[in-house]
């Protein structure tokens, strides 16, 4: 099973995504994007810059591009082996980043992430949902620049991601983010199982 986490800064998708991966066992393979090969881990460094400004375009192109590496060399070959793939963000992360926050267009970005996935899709999506002045409250503050874009910012993502949630509902399970750790990870194990039946 392909697993993906979203989620706007601070919603707590990468400590859920590690809880899910383990509790799933030891034959889960666990990645996040960017990142997870070489080259997608060096473009990783370059978009999370704070002195870099990129042009959306060229954002989304860049996030394209680390996640074609992810699909090719890590996601794919454990699809292959019958192992479940839980993956801290994916394609709609640039649909509601890029696309959405960003002015690009969600319809674009969703296009190119097609032509950089070779058209492969989430069994299911968990979508970690919390008001983003909280998640901003409870964040870690970060050196990246999406980090430092602040609240209305990941306002328009959290729109973005409910664009996204309200057109694929049968992929997407919404969750809700407010709680404890362990609350919020049996919602995401219940999503998970429910997507499984």
């Amino acid at each position: 099973m392909f697993i993906t986490l979203e989620g706007i800064d601070g919603s707590g998708k990468t400590t859920q995504a590690e809880l899910l991966s383990k509790a799933l066992g030891p034959d889960t393979v666990m990645a996040r994007e960017p990142g997870g090969t070489e080259a997608s881990e060096r473009i990783r460094e370059l978009v999370a810059d704070p002195k870099l400004e990129l042009d959306p375009v060229a954002e989304l192109l860049l996030f394209c591009a680390a996640r074609a590496q992810l699909v090719t060399q890590v996601i794919r070959p454990a699809i292959a082996d019958g192992r479940d793939v839980v993956c801290d963000r994916f394609s709609d992360s640039t649909a509601a980043y890029q696309g959405a926050a960003r002015g690009v267009s969600v319809e674009r970005a969703v296009s190119v992430n097609e032509l950089a996935t070779g058209g492969l899709r989430p069994d299911v999506t968990v979508l970690l949902r919390i008001e983003p002045q909280r998640a901003a409250e409870r964040a870690t503050p970060g050196d990246d620049r999406f980090e430092r874009e602040g609240v209305d910012f990941q306002r328009q993502v959290a729109s973005g991601y409910e664009q996204i949630a309200k057109r694929d509902s049968n992929r997407v399970a919404v969750v809700d983010a407010e709680g404890s750790v362990e609350e919020v990870h049996a919602r995401v194990m219940e999503a998970v199982e429910g997507a499984r039946e």
